[in-house]
């Protein structure tokens, strides 16, 4: 081999090292892309949804960076999340990404009585709005098939939606499938410091932190497990891949996440 080629072949070595390098940097620092795999968060995240998530929202943490590899005790440069932001944070034992809604703060009480939230006592605002419909059929690359409080016309899923409003004015919609249940009448939670209380958009079929982490839910999640902000769909497709651009939702690109 002569000087010349091995040379091309060590240059295409160290661009490919740098490229690496760089996208390394920008995941850890800056954005770090996230797949919607469930309907938890429907309908403001379907599966399917693709998004980058913003980690200088919120400061770092060693889970800031791929296997939790980040030499960082606690948080630094932390700023607080908002209620009603929209947070991808690490399990806290489970060590898989989860994406919910931020609804409850560090000292906050948090209880959901007869299907309505209550936060420090005081039960949220609630409009009623024309249902949310889909096709039962199986979405996205594991097949998830949706659960409805009704069917139509043999293949349309039905689920009562609505808007919530939060105390401090973030409206959002969440959806509805049964009525009664664990889910819907919980205990008193109270949130303690530098932990997060967290729920799904898709109230009745999201395991969150109504629910202990023994029994699939997230419980109360500390701080340092925060990764960052969802704040926008950036593409999305309803088909098993990417490349089946007959399944793309091109009403949901770029959209802003509520």
């Amino acid at each position: 081999m002569s000087s010349k080629a091995e040379e091309g072949i060590v240059e295409t070595i160290k661009t490919v090292v740098y490229a690496l390098l760089i996208a390394g940097v920008f995941r850890t620092l800056f954005f770090q892309p996230f797949w919607i795999p469930t309907g938890s968060m429907k309908d403001t995240l379907l599966i399917g949804d693709f998004l980058f998530v913003n980690k200088m929202a919120y400061g770092y943490s060693k889970y800031s960076c791929p296997f939790s590899a980040c030499p960082i005790e606690g948080r630094l440069l932390g700023s607080e999340p908002e209620r009603g932001d929209v947070v991808v944070f690490r399990h806290p034992t489970a060590g898989t990404d989860y994406i919910k809604r931020l609804i409850g703060l560090p000292g906050d009480t948090v209880q959901v009585k007869g299907g309505l939230l209550y936060i420090n006592g005081t039960a949220v605002e609630i409009t009623e709005q024309p249902p949310f419909v889909e096709t039962k059929e199986a979405q996205g690359s594991a097949g998830s098939v949706p659960r409805c409080m009704a069917l139509e016309n043999g293949d349309q899923c039905v689920k009562e939606r609505a808007i919530e409003t939060l105390p401090n004015g973030v409206s959002h919609a969440i959806l509805n499938i049964t009525n009664g249940g664990e889910a819907d009448d919980t205990p008193l939670f109270t949130v303690p410091a530098k932990h997060y209380f967290f729920m799904g958009d898709n109230r009745d079929n999201s395991l969150d932190s109504r629910f202990s982490t023994a029994r699939g839910g997230v419980d109360y999640v500390s701080e340092e497990y925060l990764i960052g902000r969802a704040d926008r769909v950036i593409f999305s497709s309803e088909g098993k891949s990417l490349f089946f651009f007959w399944t793309w939702r091109m009403d949901r690109f770029f959209k802003a996440i509520d």
